[in-house]
């Protein structure tokens, strides 16, 4: 993790990408714009370290990362609380990804092949309080994919590592058995469970178990699942 020289006159950004030229690249083009890097962040488990540490006004996150990804990191900041503002930088133009990124809690969603412009223009929108979708993803286009996609997953407000806990949740897996098929901690299994209930609406494991039911997702006179979501 790299840190920049401090400037109390500048806003302050945690940049996390998996691709070190990447990073610097971007770091270049928000000191240029007379922002402050605090920290560059490999990994997912790093961002949210170095968000936590710094408190900065913005975090510019890609959404595939080790560790954890992108919108895992974003529903852990909101979870934890935390008010910086955070901008998805990715090459991914599928609408259910950039829809599982504003419904995780992610401010703007940034092409990583448009122009330097929109990052900065997502930011400023974005410090006024609004909701930014790059342009060259056509924002009618991706809500339109998103509602007709949602309609036919049930499980499509989920992120990739949440879905692998309901599976496991349903299959009558417990929090420790599932920390250790996954290789994650019990704590980070519940922080998961009760981020996927809260999103599904559902209050407890009964009534995960007959969400699964009542949307086809597994048989209810056994424990294997019938369909892929």
């Amino acid at each position: 993790m790299l840190s920049a020289t401090r400037d109390q006159h500048s806003e302050t950004v945690v940049l996390a990408d998996d691709h070190e030229i990447v990073r610097e690249g971007f770091a270049l083009i928000l000191a240029a714009a007379g922002m402050r890097v605090v920290a560059q962040c490999p990994d997912g488990v790093a961002a949210v370290e170095a968000i936590e540490r710094h408190r900065p006004e913005f975090a510019v996150l890609d959404l595939e990362m080790p560790g954890m990804n992108g919108v895992e990191v974003i529903a852990e900041v909101r979870r934890r609380r935390i008010a910086s503002r955070l901008v998805v930088l990715s090459i991914s133009r599928d609408g259910a990804r950039v829809m599982e990124a504003l419904n995780a809690g992610a401010d703007a969603y940034v092409l990583k092949d448009g122009p330097r412009k929109h990052l900065l223009d997502a930011m400023a929108y974005v410090r006024d309080g609004g909701v930014y979708v790059s342009p060259l993803l056509g924002g009618a286009a991706i809500f339109a994919q998103s509602e007709a996609f949602a309609k036919s997953d049930p499980l499509s407000v989920l992120s990739p590592r949440e879905r692998e806990v309901f599976r496991l949740l349903v299959n009558g897996d417990r929090a420790k058995e599932i920390a250790a098929i996954l290789d994650l901690s019990p704590k980070t299994i519940d922080t998961y469970r009760s981020s996927l209930m809260r999103k599904l609406g559902v209050e407890d494991v009964v009534s995960l178990v007959k969400f699964a039911f009542d949307k086809g997702i597994v048989e209810s006179g056994g424990r294997r699942e019938t369909r892929r979501p």
